[in-house]
């Protein structure tokens, strides 16, 4: 009896090997390591810092002086945006697919 090859699954047994090699290099790749100043890095976040404090605290004082300047006008005026808010149209409705009859059923004579 002669030696028959199986070559469909020696096939198989090398991809498997060359898939497992080359998940091993591609996971235990390393970046290049680039130069990065990290002192310019930390002043840039100070200057964003430095520019939205005067922001926000112009914005409360804003607030803070609307409050105290008319408090008992704010309250209807908040009622009033809310009214127009409420009466907002609801989405459009999706519309159900029509259905289809069903096709009549021939009789047949026995």
């Amino acid at each position: 009896m002669a030696v028959t090859r199986l070559e469909r699954k020696g096939k198989k047994n090398k991809a498997v090997a060359k898939m497992r090699v080359n998940n091993i290099k591609h996971l235990s790749q390393v970046p290049t390591i680039k130069n990065v100043d990290i002192e310019a890095i930390k002043a840039e976040f100070e200057k964003k810092i430095a520019n939205a404090a005067p922001k926000a605290e112009k914005a409360k004082k804003e607030e803070v002086a609307a409050e105290v300047e008319t408090p008992a006008k704010a309250e209807p005026a908040e009622k009033a945006e809310k009214a127009p808010k409420a009466e907002k149209k609801p989405a459009a409705e999706k519309k159900a697919p029509a259905k289809k009859k069903a096709p009549a059923k021939k009789k047949t004579e026995e």
